[in-house]
């Protein structure tokens, strides 16, 4: 037996696989070659005398080896798995061969091949399709994957839901039938075969072409060629239905160009009409005008009768605005209760003549829901070329000027004014200078003192604000107040003037100087809900008595709304704060307001006190204040004092105090005190025109 193991063994070495011969007799293996020992994970020593099922003890090879024994089994072939030393399975194919020897031997040849990679590849393939499948069925757009020949080789079931495409035709493979119905689909069906058989032939990407299908639906496709090893194999399709979205850009095209309410071109519409308007009349040296028509006093009507009503009634204007247009020009809402009106080939006449239209057609008596009332608007008018070349400018200048017929008396129009809009851009120019100002300290208080008429002590200090900025010099508290009290600035001014004077009185008052400080409060600041709470918070915090600030109010803040005017002073003067009426006889008080406030002092404003005792009827205007503050038990403080001559009346008609040059300018604080000190030195010193005005 030596020469054919020998035979034999050269054989397994060439084999490629694990490889052993089993003895038929006994069924043991007589030989084992290097593969199988790596495969089984056993020395060849022990493989060798081992039983044949002990190497491989699958039910079937089990079988095999009891029909072997009997000497009837001749050869196997299968796949299986055998268990190495490690008990590791392994996925295998086994191959057992009878071979014949010398002298009637029976001997089995067992090769196996190993098939742990290839089942791994496969299962690897087996997922990566089933992936693909599963990307392929979670998107939303229609999948259609075809081969140069036109054939379908994947698709997904939205393609087939897009199209509508019956089952059959795609689960029996009917290609061409599939195709057929594509192109009896689409609206444009000779575009789509010519699109199709050009995208065949092409090794080109399409993106995002629109087609749209007898159905009504939208398709996005999106196609891109597929290659094969460099090589081109097929085109994969991508239908995404974009219908909805389509429908939703239409809806929200015609919501971004018409007002929902009345249909009427919006502001964006309107503007790029004024637009190709201009562009037109550059082209023709015409002429255009804007009219920007506000009604008046809408709010009452939705605050009283309701946005329902008051929707009827901007629908019924807009139906009298156009009623009132000559043909070929245009009317668009462009804000809540305001419209714009676009007249072409209109000069100043042309346009005043459209105008009083407008304010015609709007005043007509409106009657909604059995109620009549009767509407008014105000309109503001610009014109092109004269005031602006674009249309910006033209709805700018427009909205301007019919703020100004607001401010007129509402009820009429208004052209466009470049001095009136020069002047708001000043207005803008020192509001932001004065925001600056505030944030880099560059206010200060000076402080004008405040003198009795019978002894001459200085009896209080008047708070006065100064601005010098670097760029505009010193801009006088007349010109940047107003602008402040515009933009609602002054909150936030009128809250640093009050802190800068409670503290400075405070410090006086810790220096040995305790003086009544005095301020002035904008209506706007007054307004404000916690402004009694913001004036005892300040107070608190610098440790100043209540009764050394007095707060100077002008006559509109008391008689805006008296109810809760008189609550929040009440609220002041019960904390000791002490209250003054600015500049009066200048508002619109009466008696009947002055006895309900808690105030302790009037204050003549310098308009009367700067012509007296010379006029007259400024005289008996200044008397009857006095006469009236000593029945109300007030005191009263003239200001604007410059002569001895203003002085020496005021004294004798029974004023009480006074302020002015004749004694003194507004004094830094260093100053004032000093000026203090010294008067309280030479009590008796006569009051002097101050020589450096």
């Amino acid at each position: 037996m030596t020469a054919p193991l020998d035979a034999w063994g050269t054989l397994m070495a060439a084999v490629g696989h694990a490889a052993w011969i089993v003895e038929g007799e006994a069924l043991r293996v007589i030989l084992a070659n290097g593969e199988a020992s790596s495969l089984l994970g056993l020395p060849v020593e022990t493989l060798v005398g081992a039983h044949a099922a002990e190497l491989i003890g699958t039910p079937e090879d089990l079988a095999f080896w009891d029909e072997a024994a009997s000497g009837q089994g001749d050869r196997l072939t299968s796949e299986t798995t055998l268990a190495d030393a490690r008990g590791q399975l392994r996925p295998v194919m086994r191959r057992i061969q009878r071979i014949t020897t010398p002298g009637e031997c029976r001997h089995y040849l067992v090769t196996v091949e190993d098939r742990t990679a290839v089942v791994e590849q496969q299962e690897a393939a087996e997922q990566l399709v089933a992936d693909l499948q599963a990307t392929l069925e979670s998107t939303a757009d229609g999948i259609l994957v075809s081969d140069l020949s036109g054939h379908i080789r994947a698709f997904n079931r939205r393609f087939a839901q897009i199209w509508g495409i019956p089952d059959h035709l795609l689960s029996e493979r009917q290609d061409q039938a599939v195709f057929e119905w594509l192109e009896r689909s689409v609206v444009d069906a000779e575009a789509w075969r010519r699109r199709v058989q050009a995208l065949n032939k092409s090794a080109v990407a399409l993106a995002n072409e629109r087609v749209v299908l007898r159905t009504g639906q939208v398709l996005e496709l999106v196609s891109h060629p597929q290659r094969s090893h460099g090589r081109l194999c097929g085109r994969v399709w991508s239908f995404r239905d974009q219908t909805e979205l389509v429908h939703a850009g239409q809806r929200i095209e015609t919501l971004v160009t018409t007002d929902a309410l009345t249909g009427l071109f919006n502001r964006r519409q309107v503007t790029e009409a004024l637009d190709g308007a201009i562009a037109r009349a550059k082209r023709t040296s015409g002429t255009l005008a804007l009219l920007i028509v506000d009604l008046d006093r809408f709010k009452q009507i939705n605050d009283s009768l309701g946005h329902e009503v008051g929707d009827q009634v901007l629908l019924d204007a807009a139906e009298r605005l156009k009623a009132s247009l000559r043909q070929g020009d245009l009317v668009a809402r462009v804000g809540g209760d305001q419209f714009a009106l676009l007249i072409h080939e209109a000069d100043h006449r042309g346009a005043e003549i459209a105008a009083r239209r407008v304010l015609d057609a709007i005043s007509k008596p409106c009657a909604v829901d059995g109620l009549q009332f009767t509407l008014t608007c105000s309109i503001g008018l610009a014109l092109f070329p004269s005031d602006g070349d674009n249309a910006d400018e033209l709805v700018r200048h427009a909205e301007t000027a019919m703020h100004r017929a607001k401010l007129a008396g509402r009820a009429g129009f208004r052209f466009h004014q470049p001095r009136h809009d020069a002047d708001l851009r000043q207005r803008m120019r020192l509001d932001h200078a004065m925001r600056q100002a505030l944030a880099s300290h560059r206010f200060r208080l000076v402080y004008q003192p405040q003198v009795d008429l019978h002894d001459g002590r200085i009896v209080g200090a008047e708070a006065l604000i100064r601005w010098r900025d670097p760029e505009l010099g010193e801009v006088s508290p007349g010109e940047f107040i107003p602008a402040a009290e515009d933009s609602g600035f002054i909150i936030a001014i009128g809250d640093w003037v009050l802190t800068q004077a409670v503290r400075q009185a405070a410090m006086w008052r810790t220096g040995g100087l305790e003086m009544p400080m005095s301020i002035n409060v904008s209506a706007l600041q007054f307004q404000q809900a916690d402004f009694a709470d913001r004036v005892t918070t300040v107070l608190q915090e610098h440790r100043l008595p209540p009764r050394l600030l007095e707060l100077e109010l002008t006559e509109s803040i008391l008689v805006h709304d008296a109810d809760e005017a008189l609550g929040r002073l009440s609220a002041l003067a019960k904390a000791g704060v002490k209250l003054a009426i600015d500049d009066f006889g200048t508002g619109y008080s009466s008696l009947a307001y002055l006895k309900r406030f808690p105030i302790a002092r009037l204050k003549i404003d310098r308009s009367f006190v700067s012509s007296v005792p010379s006029s007259d009827s400024d005289v008996g205007i200044v008397r009857a204040i006095i006469q009236m503050s000593r029945a109300l038990d007030m005191k009263v403080i003239a200001e604007g004092v410059e002569t001895e001559a203003q002085r020496a009346f005021l004294q004798e008609a029974g004023c009480d105090q006074f302020q002015g040059y004749l004694f003194a300018p507004a004094l830094d604080a260093l100053t004032f005190v000093e000026r203090t000190r010294d008067l309280a030195a030479a009590p008796r010193r006569r009051f002097t025109l101050v020589a450096n005005r």
